[in-house]
């Protein structure tokens, strides 16, 4: 194992040119120039060890992983990212490590046109802190708080398969040879929305992605908005790896996994009824399923039918830091 100091590790895997900032990585702070006519959208989350990703992780899934959760906040506000800083505790400087997670979070960096401009590192339990920032224009971010009585509740792509790889993990299911690596996929290298993010500027009124779970997240846009919403179970996109164990033995994980597992990134957003053949239009194309999935109401709280119409008569709780 190669061992790295503390400047040779930045200098050799995280030192890079600055495309879109004044100055970057080398100094005691970046210096950035937002674009005139834009407000700044900055977003922060830490990734634990054990809490939040296996100590054994692939290092470039989890490079791509600490990056794409940020992008995901990015495109819930429907900004276009632009900078970042990365701050890690490392239990020892492994060029080797270092340097695969670093590719990860290039490669998607790259992707997005996103800067590196700062940082820290220091040793301790492997720790991983990304904040971001991006750009929207002036009074155009999409926000929780605009969902009215009357929309539409939308998600994108499917939910579930991330979770149910975290259960197969656990040992709480047994995923077969053919069906875990699209579930680890979902897991380990989740696809940030932020184009559709960017789009949904003046067609969405809410929007939120979901990181926690489907139940709580859409509960945070029934909180901010003062209002409720009806979900139809049989309308949530899913795999059919995930439908086939909803319909046997194992319907209360899958419950668990597809209305509150978490980890998906993808985006829930509100829109009016009107448009729809709008949202039909951007899923062309983006190739990406944007699928309605309910309604907001004016009664508060938030109910969800199954595949008979029968309310649910208790929903599984998001995920909590301090409880989960």
């Amino acid at each position: 194992m190669e061992a790295l100091s503390e400047f040779e590790l930045i200098d050799r895997f995280f030192r890079r040119p600055a495309r879109h900032a004044v100055l970057g990585v080398g100094d005691d702070a970046a210096l950035l120039a937002p674009t005139s006519g834009c407000e700044l959208a900055v977003s922060v989350d830490m990734l634990v060890a054990g809490r939040h990703f296996f100590a054994d992780v692939d290092p470039e899934a989890l490079g791509h992983k600490a990056l794409a959760v940020n992008l995901s906040d990015m495109a819930a506000m429907g900004a276009s990212p632009r900078w970042a800083l990365l701050a890690g505790a490392l239990p020892n400087a492994d060029a080797a490590w270092v340097g695969a997670f670093a590719r990860g979070f290039f490669a998607l960096a790259d992707a997005y046109g996103v800067d590196l401009v700062g940082g820290d590192t220091t040793k301790g339990p492997l720790n991983l802190c990304v904040t971001i920032l991006g750009e929207v224009p002036a009074g155009q971010a999409l926000r929780r708080r605009g969902a009215r009585p009357g929309d539409a509740v939308f998600v994108s792509g499917r939910l579930g398969d991330a979770a149910l790889a975290l259960a197969h993990h656990r040992h709480r299911v047994i995923l077969a040879a053919d069906e875990l690596p699209q579930c680890e996929r979902a897991l380990l290298r989740p696809a940030p929305r932020v184009e559709l993010g960017d789009r949904l500027r003046g067609i969405a009124t809410a929007a939120i992605d979901i990181s926690d779970g489907l139940v709580g997240d859409l509960g945070h846009i029934l909180d901010a908005s003062g209002v409720g919403a009806t979900l139809e179970l049989a309308a949530l996109p899913r795999s059919a790896i995930l439908n086939q164990r909803l319909a046997g033995d194992e319907r209360g994980l899958a419950l668990d996994c597809l209305l509150a597992g978490g980890d998906d990134y993808e985006l829930c957003f509100t829109a009016p009824a009107r448009a729809a053949a709008d949202i039909g239009t951007l899923a062309e194309q983006l190739d990406l399923a944007l699928t309605r999935i309910g309604g907001i109401e004016e009664r508060g709280g938030l109910l969800v039918r199954d595949e008979n119409g029968q309310a649910l008569q208790t929903l599984p709780a998001a995920f909590d830091h301090f409880r989960g």
